[in-house]
């Protein structure tokens, strides 16, 4: 893990969108995959307002989901829209780069076809597609992407994206543990000291982590950067 702690939250969403947005948009294309959730939400106001949004070269962004709620664009919960209502409406990204998946249509289908439309986006690393940024967020019980305690399995899942549901039962289109691996940067952005349990027991490998499956994810890359204001 690589650790590196901001004073706020407004901090850590700065340092993020320059890692994952702004340093590679200037070097060149960059297929780029969000999360959706509370934390991103400032995230996406800080890039949607300058100086941050002038300094991402936009036309070379491709912009995926980490998972969507099955619900419609248009519905509260949906990530896309608030991706949308908070981000894409402000800055000028094509709209054929925008690769949104579909949660109003049936989850199994919208999974194999999201899968089939990142693998005929991105390069291959001989098995899985390969993202240039993944940005996971980390839930209060220790869930990234839509990868739940209950579903640890989806952390070895070979088709990229696969039906995830949530523990009252909401279903998602969620990426799983071999794409997100896979990705040349991959970065958590965690804040809140609501947090603050999960990544302490995660970071001194207590005996409960073994039940995160964010867990997975940092034992499994040891180059994982977490962007926090939370003091481990």
């Amino acid at each position: 893990m690589i650790y590196r702690h901001y004073a706020t939250p407004e901090a850590v969403a700065r340092a993020v969108a320059e890692e994952a947005f702004v340093r590679p948009s200037r070097e060149g294309w960059v297929h780029i995959a969000v999360s959706g959730g509370s934390t991103p939400r400032l995230l996406f106001e800080l890039l949607a307002s300058e100086p941050l949004a002038s300094s991402v070269q936009w036309d070379r962004v491709h912009l995926y989901w980490v998972d969507e709620r099955c619900v419609p664009p248009t519905d509260v919960e949906s990530n896309y829209g608030m991706t949308e209502e908070t981000l894409l409406r402000h800055v000028p990204i094509p709209e054929g780069q925008v690769h949104r998946i579909a949660g109003e249509k049936d989850p199994e289908r919208e999974a194999k076809d999201y899968s089939w439309l990142v693998g005929s986006e991105l390069p291959f690393d001989g098995e899985y597609p390969i993202f240039d940024v993944v940005i996971l967020g980390l839930g209060d019980d220790g869930h990234t992407s839509s990868i739940f305690p209950h579903q640890m399995e989806l952390l070895e899942t070979d088709q990229p994206y696969a039906v995830g549901v949530s523990p009252r039962g909401q279903k998602r289109v969620a990426i799983t543990g071999p794409t997100i691996l896979a990705a040349k940067k991959l970065l958590f952005h965690a804040t809140g000291q609501k947090k603050a349990p999960i990544l302490r027991a995660i970071a001194s490998s207590a005996p409960e982590a073994d039940r995160y499956p964010a867990t997975y994810i940092f034992r499994h890359r040891s180059d994982v950067e977490l962007y926090t204001d939370v003091k481990l």
